[in-house]
């Protein structure tokens, strides 16, 4: 409900007492920043290239003062969203907390205007109601009574609008069509309806209870969020992310947390929420960069979105079928078990060992490195083992030295003794001592020198140096392959696998299922770079990843701290992808995982969302359907068209309906990428505006008017989506259409047209 015209404009007066207070401050940081600027250049001038204690500290302390004031200058345009008056259990006295993306304090006495909104005690403001509340601190909780809850619209300096939440008015009443079920927060209602501007935003002043639930959960487990197209998973995982940052700034940093992407083009969508929430340095990255990173290969990728174009696209069923079994073959728990099997087998090929020696003295025998590498290091990886015990030797090789020269010493002693006892004093015998001596001297020598040259070329020699080069010989071994699988596996899909690793080898390629592989392979053999270890791993779009892949993202963490959403709903690449996320739970975290479900749905109006789930019901995997915050709109059209000219008439007359209401951003979905290029060249040809077509490595882009394949638009969200031929031919009745088309019909905000040539879907 709106505040009364007192309250509003007391709020007004407030807002321009705060604005010149922040002006203050930015001044004072302004000031603050150009001396330490000033200092900084007379230290390095000053030091001339030496290290220099004072230059350190000023410039450490340079970095503190300089995010402050990019804060309060970021802060100014909108310095808060919202306030709660707040009473502390046995006071007296009413307190009021204006809360906003960045805790504002004073530069003078640290007194706090504005209270950041991971802040404790902005919980209440997202999950309490008015009433007693109570909020949790560090070292236990505060006992409280909420009076008011106060939500702000502040735009450019300017309070706009104002509301006052009654008693958990926070989402809705209901989320049938029914006239008495309306949006009861005219806050959240406004936020929603706004145009977006092409990347994903923070969403710090719409944060509903049970999206707040998931973004303050404990960090110490494996949080799990099933989410229904655009229930805001990606904002919440991002969001949740920047408070774990918050809460646990001494021991989390952003260098310590991976967020694993779906692609290059989601990856530049989502790129300004971090730094818009003060977080940055947080590693942002798809699953096949960081995995290339690791392995150190430079091979090109054949991705995961190249191959679902080839399994939409490939004319030939049994070719189909062959490029699916492969990749979920590959992905599944089995080919974890074989490969794990080669790597015990490795384990024992390595342990078949000799002893190290220089010349015909052992410097360490057999039975003791044997008894090393298979027992006392079994707990680390193989090359790993063989470091540890190379580290080992190294602090025993000098007495092992000695002592072996020792015995060099007293052989020779034995033979100098010996002449001297059976030759006479002259030329001859002073000649054959001195040559005895020599001889001595050198080999000593060469043992101190060559001992430990000896020993390093034993454990370089015994290491593994090149992890495709290992899996390759695990295909490509048939007697090994074949005594693994046991079976298992049919010879036509074991062949059609080793013969596309071997023929990509040849071609320079890498294919991405063979990834989680290799880097599986790499963990368990070679040893990986700690900069590689994480704190907290988020994953976006989890569903399409497989359980091996989990189980080598897994082996990323250095604990078990996790944040993954997804959607089983949009699951397209399910051919590779889990089935449920009880998989996950049985595989990869054993019971060690909090599992939540969201199915309240803010991104689209009731109309498109209850036409989306219409195809979402069909695809029977058991999920609720997505609830529609109740915004209301526009029903979407269903459009036949008989040429493509006629169609791209239709998309201008759209375009222009669009830019009369101030909608900029429209996407026309095609089914794959070779689909979207004739409609990109459609739309030039009788059309009146310029498209750009989005391709599978894409980086950069503008969401005004794009060509885009629908598997391409997870995450992604527009005004306005048009989707080219939704025909029974283009999506048919099997599983990989029914989620491709969901996909398609979920990313728009406010309209929809679907057209479709000949026969419409069954689909729909």
């Amino acid at each position: 409900m709106a505040i009364e015209k007192s309250e509003f404009e007391f709020e007004k007066n407030k807002l321009a007492e705060n604005e010149k207070w922040i002006d203050e401050q930015i001044e004072v940081a302004r000031k603050n920043d150009k001396n330490l600027q000033n200092k900084i250049a007379g230290l390095k001038k000053q030091a001339k290239g030496r290290y220099n204690e004072e230059l350190e500290i000023s410039e450490k302390l340079y970095d503190i003062t300089h995010k402050n004031l990019e804060k309060y200058v970021e802060a100014k345009p909108n310095p808060y969203f919202a306030r709660i008056d707040f009473r502390e259990k046995r006071s007296v006295e009413v307190e009021n907390y204006y809360i906003g993306k960045f805790g504002l304090g004073d530069n003078k006495n640290g007194d706090e205007r504005v209270i950041d909104w991971r802040a404790p005690i902005a919980d209440v403001y997202y999950s309490g109601t008015q009433g007693e509340v109570t909020y949790r601190i560090p070292d236990g909780y505060v006992d409280g009574e909420l009076s008011l809850k106060r939500k702000f619209i502040i735009r450019d300096e300017k309070i706009e609008d104002a509301f006052d939440e009654g008693i958990n008015e926070i989402i809705l009443k209901g989320a049938s069509n029914s006239e008495e079920n309306v949006l009861t927060d005219e806050f959240l209602k406004i936020n929603l309806e706004h145009n977006i501007s092409g990347r994903l935003k923070d969403i710090v002043a719409t944060i509903q209870k049970e999206q707040n639930d998931i973004i303050r959960s404990d960090k110490n487990c494996a949080l799990i969020v099933q989410g229904s197209a655009g229930s805001g998973k990606t904002t919440i995982a991002l969001h949740r992310l920047a408070y774990l940052l918050y809460k646990h700034s001494k021991s989390l940093q952003g260098k310590d947390v991976l967020v694993i992407a779906p692609n290059k083009l989601f990856l530049d969508y989502i790129s300004d929420v971090l730094p818009s929430l003060g977080t940055n340095k947080v590693k942002q990255i798809t699953f096949e960069e960081i995995a290339m990173q690791i392995l150190n290969i430079k091979a090109k990728v054949n991705s995961k979105d190249k191959k679902l174009g080839e399994v939409i696209e490939e004319k030939d069923e049994k070719k189909r079928k062959l490029i699916t079994e492969a990749s979920k073959l590959k992905g599944s728990i089995l080919f974890k078990e074989i490969v794990d099997g080669y790597i015990s087998y490795i384990e024992k090929q390595d342990a078949e060992i000799e002893d190290i020696k220089i010349e015909n003295y052992v410097l360490f025998e057999k039975d003791e490195i044997k008894r090393l590498f298979t027992e006392d290091m079994a707990h680390l990886p193989l090359d790993k083992r063989k470091d540890e015990i190379r580290k080992y030797f190294e602090l025993k090789i000098n007495d092992k030295i000695v002592s072996i020269c020792e015995k060099v010493a007293f052989n020779y002693e034995y033979n100098i003794a010996r002449i001297k006892k059976v030759m006479e004093d002259g030329p001859e015998r002073r000649k054959k001592l001195i040559e005895l001596y020599d001889e001595r001297d050198n080999r000593k020598k060469y043992i101190i020198n060559g001992s430990k040259v000896a020993m390093n070329e034993y454990f370089e020699n015994w290491k593994h140096t090149d992890t495709e080069k290992l899996f390759g010989e695990f295909l490509n071994d048939k007697k090994i392959l074949a005594e693994l699988t046991n079976g298992k596996i049919p010879s036509r899909l074991l062949n059609y696998i080793v013969n596309e690793f071997n023929e990509n080898r040849e071609n320079g390629v890498v294919d991405a299922d063979d990834l989680a592989i290799m880097l599986y392979f790499k963990f368990n053999i070679e040893q990986v770079s700690d900069k590689y270890m994480y704190k907290h791993i988020v994953i976006d779009e989890a569903q399409d990843y497989s359980v091996f892949q989990f189980i080598a993202i897994k082996k990323l963490s250095s604990n078990n701290s996790f944040t993954i959403v997804g959607d089983i709903g949009q699951g397209i690449y399910f051919y590779k992808g889990i089935g449920s996320w009880e998989e996950v739970n049985k595989y990869i975290f054993r019971e060690n995982f909090k599992y939540i479900a969201l199915t309240q749905s803010y991104r689209s109006t009731v109309e498109i969302i209850n036409f989306a789930n219409k195809v979402l019901e069909k695809q029977n995997n058991g999920l609720k359907p997505a609830t529609p915050v109740l915004r209301h709109g526009k029903e979407p059209e269903v459009t036949e068209f008989k040429t493509n000219k006629e169609f791209s008439e239709k998309v201008d007359e759209i375009v222009k309906a669009m830019e009369r209401q101030g909608k900029k951003t429209i996407a026309v979905i095609g089914k794959n990428h070779e689909e979207c290029k004739k409609v990109k060249d459609y739309l030039r040809r009788y059309g009146n505006y310029d498209w750009k077509l989005i391709k599978d490595n894409e980086k950069n882009y503008d969401l005004t008017r794009i060509v885009i394949p629908a598997y391409m638009t997870k995450g992604l969200e527009f005004d306005c989506t048009i989707i080219y031929n939704c025909d029974d031919k283009n999506y048919g009745d099997n599983e990989i259409d029914k989620k491709i088309l969901y996909v398609a019909l979920t990313r728009a905000l406010h309209f929809q047209y679907v057209f479709y040539f000949g026969e419409k879907s069954t689909l729909i």
